[in-house]
């Protein structure tokens, strides 16, 4: 079951809309038409990314074309990779999708000998190696995320070259400490995103 990505619209340092696409892009073109010189960001809940809209037409108009920025989507969330028509090896009803791997000859002689050959695997190999590093890959994941936005927006904001390295060092109570007189909603967003950042039971 696939869980819906949600996203957030800040005009300025106030949050306007979180939820999804579709939802926060008829939010942000109503602020837009309420007033021609809102700053209107869209932040990638997941990875703090900037979504870029284009906000011409009506509302109906706008939340189209969020649908159709949705539906380029890929499951994990990046654009899909596979263009329309194109016939790539494996087994697509399953979501499996070619691409290029470059190795050494010694590797493949090792993949290959593996029960059910190199692509069986190089799967196991990588399903092995993001277990192994969940907990690092969240708490990097989220970093960056925090990082991402606090660069976007909160730029001039006291504190915040003390919180960036509060936020690497993983001190929780620094971070919140540097980033306590932020407006509130650059505040609440930031420690949203960082919070898995400072989770203890790195694997």
């Amino acid at each position: 079951m696939t869980t819906q990505r949600n996203y957030t619209a800040f005009d300025g340092t106030r949050c306007i809309a979180s939820g999804g696409l579709e939802e926060v892009a008829a939010s942000a073109k109503a602020a837009l038409d309420a007033d021609q010189m809102a700053q209107i960001l869209i932040f990638d809940d997941r990875s703090a990314g900037i979504v870029e809209l284009d906000f011409r037409g009506s509302v109906a108009a706008v939340v189209a074309r969020a649908g159709q920025i949705l539906s380029a989507d890929g499951p994990d969330g990046g654009a899909a990779e596979t263009e329309p028509g194109a016939k790539r090896p494996g087994r697509p009803k399953l979501g499996v999708t070619g691409r290029e791997v470059t190795l050494l000859p010694r590797h493949w002689d090792w993949l290959n000998a593996q029960p059910g050959g190199a692509s069986v695997a190089l799967r196991k190999l990588v399903d092995e190696a993001r277990r192994a590093h969940e907990g690092r890959d969240r708490i990097r994941a989220a970093q960056t995320a925090a990082y991402r936005f606090m660069t976007a927006m909160a730029g001039n904001q006291p504190g915040m070259e003390e919180a960036t390295r509060a936020l690497f060092a993983a001190d929780a109570g620094r971070f919140a400490a540097q980033i306590a007189n932020w407006p509130r909603d650059l505040r609440d967003y930031a420690q949203r995103l960082a919070a898995p950042a400072f989770q203890s039971g790195i694997a």
